[in-house]
């Protein structure tokens, strides 16, 4: 059996995608625990803060890894297609330019012309493509792990209101995890993109929380 010659070139999640995640996921939750009035709480309220938070979170976590897929499925699909116009060009100059136009920008523009030959040749032999683009075990993989980080950052911001009593200070300690939790994902965005990870990590924590309070404030 031949391999296919049309798999994802993105691993499981790159360490961007990971961040987006999680933050996504504490934003989530904190328009739920934002919105609750320690003052006048109770334990149901709280329940049903805890509810609210959990489902939400898990109803976007599936929802975000079936987007996950689809994204998926797009690439693999331009991916074939490239892989099918090279090897159906009428020559190499055509399929060199189809090669080129299928790169990078950045790569584009200093790549050789040789280069380019070289790859339209490996592409046309490449063993021929299948019919249609499909999901791979790798892939399947991502979208378990988009919801699972999705999910998962859900509950160290909800688990102090399950293992306290008082609401309040509940609430203070939810904040704490919550604001380290954004820290934390800023310091490592930082290092993604190559800027002060501490400044980033503070500006993360500044935007989550306008984030929320914008949520919170337009009925989110």
């Amino acid at each position: 059996m031949r391999d296919d010659p049309i798999k994802s070139s993105k691993r499981v999640l790159e360490p961007s995608e990971r961040i987006a995640e999680v933050l996504f996921g504490l934003i989530m939750v904190l328009t739920f625990t934002g919105s609750l009035s320690v003052a006048e709480a109770g334990r149901d309220d709280v329940r049903t803060m805890l509810i609210g938070a959990l489902g939400c979170n898990l109803a976007w976590g599936i929802i975000d890894g079936v987007l996950y897929l689809m994204g998926c499925l797009a690439e693999k699909g331009r991916d074939l297609k490239t892989l099918r116009a090279v090897r159906d060009a009428g020559d190499l100059d055509q399929a060199q330019r189809l090669v080129a136009s299928a790169l990078p920008a950045v790569i584009a523009r200093v790549i050789q012309p040789a280069e380019l030959k070289t790859l339209g040749q490996r592409l046309r032999q490449l063993p021929e493509p299948p019919g249609t683009s499909r999901l791979s075990a790798t892939d399947w993989r991502g979208a378990a792990g988009v919801f699972l980080l999705v999910f998962l950052s859900t509950l160290p911001v909800a688990l102090p209101f399950v293992l306290l009593q008082n609401a309040a200070l509940a609430m203070r300690i939810s904040n704490a995890i919550a604001m380290v939790m954004l820290f934390l994902a800023g310091v490592a965005y930082g290092r993604c993109i190559g800027r002060s990870p501490w400044l980033v990590g503070v500006a993360m924590v500044v935007l989550g929380g306008i984030l929320v309070a914008l949520t919170i404030a337009l009925g989110g």
